[in-house]
């Protein structure tokens, strides 16, 4: 993971990378030698990230604040990659959780998104070089009863990347979206759905810094969708060609049976 073949970027920045698949990200940039801006709320996170590469810049902001975001997107109009991975979600009944929590949630993983993209999008333009990695999800495939409002955040992240993907590619620049399905972070905890996904079997599970290396792997390829994992992309695909409506009805019998 060392070659320039492998890393064509100069300088880096990671969104969410104090856990989860930011932080593999990071530190697999880290260990490559990219100077990497890792953006977390958690400063402590962050510095043990420094502390194991001296490429990796720690910078604590909160992208659900409009602050956090200008100040990150100032720095994210000077790197090479950027990589969206920051966001989170909730699990249960649309109408149960509070209308401020959906309303974070699109703040965040649409709202902060966009703006940083933008940020950096226009630079890399005028450079005629620059890669956008937006982590999304195996979620943006299908409606996500009980996760209502993520699935569709997710889905816009999809969508919009693919748009961009296109839109960008003859000035140089690439947009590609990772769509990892079930992987071992802190998420399921966050979201309250640590016990519907203890019933995932064991195969089901992608590592963070499989997913991580795949995404860069992808990205640096100029792909414009990465699903890692063959039993994903095999999911992707069936979905992919079945009838809306029976992809909405097996996810909603899957809810409803836990």
């Amino acid at each position: 993971m060392t070659s320039t073949r492998v890393h064509p970027w100069t300088s880096a920045l990671v969104t969410g990378a104090s856990s989860g698949i930011g932080r593999e990200v990071a530190l697999l940039l880290g260990a490559a030698g990219v100077p990497t801006v890792a953006v977390a709320r958690r400063g402590d996170r962050l510095a043990e990230l420094a502390a194991r590469h001296a490429s990796i810049e720690p910078f604590v902001a909160d992208l659900g604040t409009d602050a956090g975001v200008a100040a990150v997107a100032e720095r994210a109009a000077t790197v090479d990659l950027l990589v969206n991975n920051a966001g989170f979600g909730i699990e249960g009944a649309f109408a149960d959780a509070a209308a401020d929590d959906h309303q974070r949630m699109i703040d965040l993983n649409v709202g902060a998104l966009v703006a940083l993209t933008r940020a950096a999008a226009e630079p890399m333009r005028e450079r005629r070089r620059g890669w956008i990695l937006n982590v999304s999800s195996m979620a943006s495939f299908q409606p996500g009863p009980s996760a209502a409002t993520y699935s569709a955040t997710k889905a816009f992240v999809t969508s919009r990347s693919e748009a961009l993907h296109e839109e960008l590619k003859g000035a140089g620049v690439v947009v590609t979206a990772s769509c990892p399905g079930f992987t071992r972070t802190e998420f399921h905890e966050v979201s309250g759905s640590a016990d519907s996904s203890s019933l995932i079997p064991g195969p089901a599970w992608l590592s963070a810094d499989a997913v991580a290396a795949s995404a860069l792997r992808a990205c640096a390829a100029g792909q414009a969708l990465d699903i890692p994992g063959a039993l994903y992309k095999g999911l992707a695909a069936v979905s992919g060609s079945m009838p809306r409506w029976a992809v909405r009805r097996m996810v909603g019998l899957g809810v409803r049976g836990r």
